[in-house]
């Protein structure tokens, strides 16, 4: 087989790069996502293959075949795990799943950035002050979270142990305490890099950290704490870049990295909170039962599919507000069948999303272009609120803190001043919920009970379709 020459990989490594930040342009935008995907999985692909030049110039002694078999198992088992993770996962556990695909990311930079260190010390080699400050940041950014996804995943799982927050007591003290610990081991660490024990207590108290960091964090505030372990991920792989002297790792880390930190930003700007608070903040909130009943008694209405689909039938103007309700029930196609129905018959139907609707950003838009509903069709909350006072029924569809007028009325609610989407101004709403139960922030719902809405009790997707049939039986 002949020799490949390994200044070849520097400008694969380039091209990698265009792709990548092609890639990220090309997913703002609904039309272009899926074209956008492709062009990063290629990206991707190209710079696996690229570093079997700089392999061999490594001077591995291991003949060309075997280096490129070891190369091609990876990229065949990684690959064939993530195709299959991809295929099986179904869409309401899209969260759950880029959860698990930073913390992965996370992982993979401590084990690299070990396996790095490991090799200058048995070979004796000098470790560069550069190289030394980036094997900690590695460490410290890649432990904290891989375990911090994982508590992520397991909230979102909504797994026994993580429904609720645990608490325990001097809970900020305590992780201030770790923060010190990996100071202390990370500056030791860097002082003495051939001393991999000390690396290996570095990961370990960071492994705690990212518990302790996320495990207080409500369920609320998932959306955001997504983006900041994807933040994370990337400036881990940027720092195991600097580790293994790779340029497309650092590149692709780097945008990642940034990428994480605005789209946080832009969550904590629609929630009304600052990044520090979220992560700092607890947001949380126990449902006070004296409060909800105080709220609910006698004034909650229900409703029957006959009954929506004769308001809906003299309607001129319907907007749709789905939340994570309709994603656990899998409801979105018949929702989309609705929409159809409805337009059909002359009636302009919208969708309102809030941006932190649902368990990861973009969530709501992931499942109603799943559905084939046309993005034209998906308004964002600042254009959708000045319209509600203009339509005529608004179907809320498993949304709760998103549409809860506690944020703009109680300054004591743990909602209070997030933005919202104000259905509670159409003239009339129809909210399709199994029962009265609270959203994440764990407070009662006064939508609810207002003069202009009526309660649909029931699973999401039967509800829609239910509704469906009495239109067409009515028609």
């Amino acid at each position: 087989m002949p020799n490949i020459p390994w200044e070849l990989s520097y400008l694969v490594y380039l091209l990698a790069a265009v792709l990548f930040i092609f890639c990220l342009k090309m997913l703002c935008h609904p039309r272009t996502a899926v074209r956008g995907n492709l062009t990063g999985a290629v990206g991707m692909l190209l710079a696996i293959l690229a570093t079997l030049p700089l392999a061999l110039k490594e001077g591995t002694g291991k003949p060309i075949g075997s280096t490129l078999g070891i190369l091609l198992a990876g990229l065949i088992i990684g690959g064939g795990i993530g195709a299959t993770l991809a295929l099986r996962v179904r869409m309401t556990a899209m969260p759950q799943m880029v959860a698990l695909l930073n913390g992965f990311g996370g992982g993979a930079s401590v084990l690299v950035a070990g396996a790095e260190l490991l090799q200058r010390n048995l070979k004796a080699l000098a470790t560069p002050w550069d190289v030394a400050l980036a094997t900690v940041l590695s460490g410290v950014i890649g432990a904290v979270t891989f375990f911090g996804s994982l508590v992520a995943f397991a909230k979102l799982e909504e797994y026994r142990w993580f429904r609720k927050p645990i608490r325990y007591p001097a809970q900020q003290p305590i992780n201030a305490l770790l923060g010190l610990i990996v100071v202390g081991l990370g500056v030791a660490s860097f002082m003495n890099p051939t001393n991999g024990w000390l690396y290996l207590g570095l990961v370990a108290v960071c492994s705690i950290l990212g518990l302790t960091l996320v495990n207080p964090i409500g369920g609320a505030d998932m959306p955001v704490v997504i983006a900041v372990l994807n933040s994370y991920s990337g400036l881990a792989a940027a720092a195991t870049g600097f580790v293994i002297d790779n340029a497309v790792l650092i590149i692709s880390g780097a945008l990642v990295g940034a990428s994480g930190v605005i789209l946080s930003q832009l969550m904590c700007q629609a929630m009304n909170r600052s990044l520090i608070n979220v992560i700092f903040g607890v947001f949380t909130a126990e449902e006070d039962q004296a409060k909800a009943d105080e709220i609910y008694a006698g004034r909650v209405k229900s409703t029957t599919a006959e009954e929506v689909a004769m308001l809906l039938d003299s309607a001129r103007r319907v907007v749709f507000v789905p939340g994570y309700g309709m994603a656990v029930a899998q409801a979105q196609h018949a929702v989309s069948q609705l929409a159809a129905l409805l337009e059909s018959r002359g009636v302009e139907v919208e969708f309102a999303i809030h941006p932190v609707a649902g368990r990861m950003p973009g969530h709501m838009n992931v499942l109603l272009a799943e559905a084939e509903v046309p993005y034209e069709k998906l308004k964002e909350m600042d254009e959708i609120n000045p319209t509600f006072s203009q339509t005529d029924v608004a179907v809320v569809i498993g949304a709760n803190d998103v549409v809860n007028p506690l944020a703009r009325t109680d300054p004591n609610s743990p909602i209070a001043g997030m933005p919202i989407l104000d259905v509670d101004k159409a003239r009339t709403v129809v909210v399709i919920k199994r029962s009265l139960s609270p959203g994440f922030a764990g407070i009662p719902n006064p939508l609810f009970a207002a003069d202009n809405t009526l309660m649909y009790f029931a699973d999401g997707k039967k509800a829609i379709l239910d509704i469906v049939q009495a239109m067409k039986e009515g028609a």
